[in-house]
């Protein structure tokens, strides 16, 4: 099973750890695009804090991310599911994981970003500010540019079991699993179960509950409608939608009650 996941807009500290050495990544087939954006992304922050400001998007608060951008290269770094924090992470909350479970995570979890591409929670990263949405001066969306190194690497990434996206369009953009990869996908929304509308907070929470139920548990779902009975055996209200036609992803509701 591959859980793709979006990251967090809030990141923590980079800490005191050695700096990041983009070679021992996790897809070594994406280290030269990371070059590119991370060599793109240091010399934006590097100069005319106002320029840099506007084109991450970063109110005013922000400000002193830009520094910290322009430092990547030598700032501490940390494993990735320890940088990445807020709703969906607290959720999912790693750190309090059986041992079996954190090595379930380690190989089934792959988390996307604008600057990285998609890394494992093992791999080692500084924290940073730059979303899929932003358009660096060079290569314009990253959204745009990650989908032809994401196209080399992440079918071989995705083997031959589930994959299960739990990204937002903003991150699904950048890869979109095709052909057989795409059959023995599923998409996850999670809807509040008495007006079936999304709600943020609660959409994210409950993913985050979603990957840990299914990496304590031990669940390895092989493909989408074993996932949705795995799921019910978990506790969740599930919708499953099979595809319409060969090459279209599963697409599965899960029905909430309350918002919390």
């Amino acid at each position: 099973m591959l859980v793709l996941l979006p990251p967090s807009e809030g990141k923590a500290a980079s800490g005191r750890g050695a700096p990041l050495k983009p070679e021992s990544l996790s897809l070594p087939g994406l280290t030269p695009a990371r070059e590119t954006v991370l060599g793109e992304l240091v010399e934006l922050c590097s100069g005319d804090e106002e320029k840099a400001r506007e084109v991450l998007g970063l109110s005013e608060g922000l400000r002193g991310e830009v520094a910290k951008n322009a430092e990547l290269r030598t700032a501490g770094a940390r494993p990735a599911g320890e940088i990445y924090t807020g709703v969906l992470y607290d959720a999912l909350d790693l750190a309090s994981l059986d041992a079996a479970a954190k090595r379930r995570a380690a190989r089934a979890l792959l988390v996307f970003s604008g600057l990285w591409g998609a890394v494992r929670v093992t791999d080692r990263i500084p924290s940073y500010r730059c979303s899929m949405g932003v358009k660096l001066p060079a290569l314009g969306a990253l959204g745009a540019y990650w989908r032809a190194p994401m196209a080399e690497v992440l079918p071989a990434a995705a083997g031959d079991g589930l994959v299960l996206d739990l990204r937002s369009a903003a991150y699904a953009a950048a890869w979109k699993p095709q052909g057989e990869v795409a059959g023995r996908t599923a998409t996850v929304r999670v809807l509040h179960a008495p007006t079936r509308k999304v709600v943020s907070h609660f959409n994210k929470a409950t993913k985050g509950r979603i990957v840990r139920s299914l990496l304590a548990s031990g669940s390895a779902p092989a493909e989408p409608a074993e996932l949705v009975e795995a799921l019910r055996d978990l506790g969740y209200e599930v919708e499953a939608q099979a595809p319409p036609r060969a090459g279209k992803p599963w697409a599965l509701d899960v029905l909430v009650a309350e918002i919390h």
